[in-house]
Parts: C-alpha cells; structure tokens; sequence
C-alpha cells in the first residue's frame, strides 16, 4: 500500500530522482526539518533503474562547449568523486581527440576549464596530437587531428551499479522506494499539484519532483504544459514555434573482446577516448567509404560484461514527438534499438583510430542496443518548478553524468535557489537565453 500523503514524492527511480531523494533526505536530517520517510520514490518498472540510466554508456566529462554545463558537470563529478566505490565509478580521465574545424571551440573549453580550476591538458598541431596519443595508446593511427583536450578527472561508471548505489543511499537515509507503479495524473488545486494519482492509490504531497528521463513528454502533458513553444534567438528574433520535445536515438553497442583488451601503454585503465572526425571514415572490413562527412564515435572498457563499449552520433527520430512509443524502452524495443548502420560506423570507426581493433567487427554484439532520448528545443536541460511546487528534472539525454543534479535540486526544494541551475530554467527559451552550440556533431556537446 502507498502512504496516504508524503512531503515530497519522486517520480522516477534513476539517476536523478534517486539522488534528489538521497540528498533531501539527508538535507532534511541534518537540519532537523525532517527524515527520509518524508520522502517517497515511486517508478512503474519492477526495479530501479529500469530506464536510460540503466542501460547508459556511462561516460563521465566536462567537455561541453557550454560555460554553464562545465560549471554544473565540475559539481557533479565533485559527487561521482565523493564515493567512488559505492558509485561504481573509474576516475580515469577523459580524451577529446577533435578536426581543424573544432579546434578553435576545443580550445576555448581547455581555457575556461583553467578558470574554473578543472584539471586538463591541451594539445595542439597534428604531429603534436598523434605523439601524445601514441604515448598513451602505442597503436594509434588516426589522421587529420589537430588538437587533443585531455582532462585529467572524470571517467566513467557503471551504470546499473551506480545506480543501486543511490538507492542504497537513499533507503538507508530513510526513503521508502516503491517500484512498479505507474503514475496516472497530478491533480491540482489552488494552483498547485495536491497529489500523486497512481495505478495503486493516491498520494497527496506538498511537492513533486518529476525525474523520468525520456518519459517527461508524458508527465509533461499530466501538467498541462505546452507542446510546443516559441524561441527568441540571443538577438531578440523571435523563431517559429517549435515542439518542445524531440526524439533522437542514442547510439551504442558493445565489442566482446577480452576484459583487458582496451588498456595504456602501461597496462592499466585507458582515458575514455571520443573523437570527432573530418577524415574519410572507410570500412574496416572492405574499404568501401562509410562516410566522408564530420562523424564521431567514443568508447571506453565495458564495466558489465567485458569488452569494449561505446556510441557514435544519435540519430534524429523521424516522427512527431507525440507518436514515439517511448515502451518498451531500450533493448526491449524492437523499433528503437540499433542497426547494423551503427555498427559499420563504430567499428570502422574503432579500427580508423586504433590499430588493434582491425578486423574486429564480427566480435560486435548482436544483443539489441541503443536507447531513446528526450531533447528540448535547443538539446539541453530544464531544471524548473511549475505550478509552484513541481519540479521537473528534463534532462535532455545529458542526465546519467550530471549525478550532482539531484544535490542541487534537493537545495532548491528547501527553498535555497542554485546558481548552477539558473542557466536552465524554462524561460531561456522566451528570453533569448539559449546554450551557444559547437561545431561538435553531437547534438549535446
């Protein structure tokens, strides 16, 4: 049975509503306002997890070529570092290996990364580039990069582990996690949202955080939010009305090589390596061209099941955003996973920077893969209140990293406004306040 009524109430057990809940929780203790049992998670999968938190690449960077998302990504990886061990998680550092043609932004993301005293290293020129590469991976051979931004902290986790870890946290700080309930409405009343409507009863609340990743479409609409939204630019132009969410599919798989397969010069724990490339990607198989425009993949050792697991450019989903069937979600789906497209790129793409990878695409998993992913209007996130007491957590698929955003979010709900999240409050979009956007060709960096 589901209480009759909670203090706040969390809808969605990830990684961003179980960290609000966790530090709520602990907020609450230590300053006597409260206990975890003023907080309740509820999530309609059978366990936590069970969305794209569960099933994320689990990357860790400050790379962004966005002043506010490297303040709020220094915060975060502030928490992974925090508890490394209970997180799941390898500080092992980070490599964005870029073109000419975002040289000049990679740059300006190692200067301001100095400012704001995060810990990186710029390379720049191509013989420059590739020797330093070499000396941490002896067979590297991709052409045409000219610049190399080697941040010395962040990483990657496990997924699932570290999602556990959260809700170890949170239920040992009090917080009653309830799975398998599906929300059906968010009543109102005065203004504000009085309860939580589920398939298993009804919880009245005073506040609502909603945190369910590519899902927010659907609470969105529970909110009577709106669909669609008009930009203006910096300039004050104001844009055509543009739908406030946008699928797109996130694209990543797995090389089932040996465990130590992906390893330095010295045998130990590689960087997590992403390039951006201008450079003809071929086959690596038959030589034919896969594609001769900017493309991008990373990878790092896969921390689940061995090998080597990583992603390429997502791909836009070529439906309204309404008719996306969000369930099932990720490798259960049969519409939204991978197809061998991804895995001719990534592959290719692997063999075009290392040598060892050659002739190694036959070791591609073949287990669905990949994932949908829930964008705004310019790719990155809202972190808001609605209705006064609603708050909702979109993330725009940049979520698994941003551990730290339940930290901040938790502040904010006991009424201590965040400057870290200033930047990503709704009204960007009608004020002229939107995230600058790189040459990168992934939509979020």
């Amino acid at each position: 049975m589901l209480p009759d009524h909670r203090r706040i109430v969390v809808i969605g057990a990830g990684i961003h509503g179980l960290s609000t809940a966790w530090r709520v929780a602990s907020l609450l203790s230590a300053r006597g306002e409260g206990s975890g049992a003023d907080v309740l998670v509820v999530d309609k999968a059978d366990i936590v997890g069970a969305g794209a938190s569960g099933i994320a690449c689990g990357v860790v960077r400050n790379n962004y070529f966005q002043p506010a998302m490297r303040q709020l990504m220094a915060h975060s990886i502030d928490v992974w570092e925090s508890d490394a061990e209970a997180f799941s998680y390898h500080p092992v550092g980070y490599l964005q290996i870029s073109p000419e043609v975002m040289r000049d932004d990679v740059a300006g993301i190692h200067a301001e990364q100095q400012a704001i005293g995060y810990p990186s290293t710029l390379i720049e020129g191509a013989g420059s580039s590739t020797a330093y590469l070499r000396r941490i991976f002896p067979d590297w051979r991709a052409e045409g990069s000219t610049s190399v931004l080697h941040e010395h902290r962040g990483g990657y986790a496990n997924n699932l582990a570290s999602v556990q870890g959260l809700a170890a946290k949170a239920a040992a700080a009090g917080v009653r996690i309830t799975t398998g309930v599906t929300v059906t409405g968010l009543p109102r009343a005065g203004g504000v949202v009085a309860a939580v409507e589920t398939d298993r009863g009804t919880v009245e609340c005073d506040q609502v955080v909603i945190a369910v990743g590519p899902w927010v479409r659907d609470l969105w609409a529970l909110l009577d939010l709106p669909a669609t939204i008009a930009l203006r630019g910096p300039d004050g132009t104001e844009r055509p009305a543009q739908p406030m969410w946008r699928y797109w599919l996130v694209q990543e798989g797995t090389l089932k090589v040996e465990p130590d397969f992906l390893t330095d010069a010295a045998g130990g724990l590689p960087p997590v390596v992403h390039v951006d490339s201008d450079a003809p990607l071929y086959d690596e198989g038959d030589g034919s061209l896969v594609t001769d425009e900017l493309w991008g993949i990373y990878y790092k050792p896969d921390t689940n099941f061995g090998g080597v697991q990583g992603g390429a450019t997502p791909k836009p989903v070529d439906e309204p955003a309404e008719a996306v069937a969000v369930d099932p979600y990720g490798p259960a789906s049969r519409r939204y996973i991978v197809s061998e497209d991804f895995a001719r790129l990534w592959t290719s793409g692997l063999a075009h920077c290392q040598e060892r990878f050659q002739g190694l695409r036959h070791r591609f998993s073949t287990a669905p893969s990949g994932g949908l992913g829930c964008f705004t209007p310019d790719s990155f996130p809202v972190f808001d209140a609605f209705h006064d007491n609603a708050y909702v957590i979109a993330d725009s698929n940049h979520g698994y990293k941003m551990i730290g955003v339940g930290d901040l979010v938790a502040k904010e709900l006991l009424g201590a406004p965040q400057a870290l999240l200033e930047p990503f409050r709704f009204d960007r979009f009608r004020c002229g306040r939107l995230h600058p956007t790189s040459h990168s060709p992934f939509p979020w960096s």
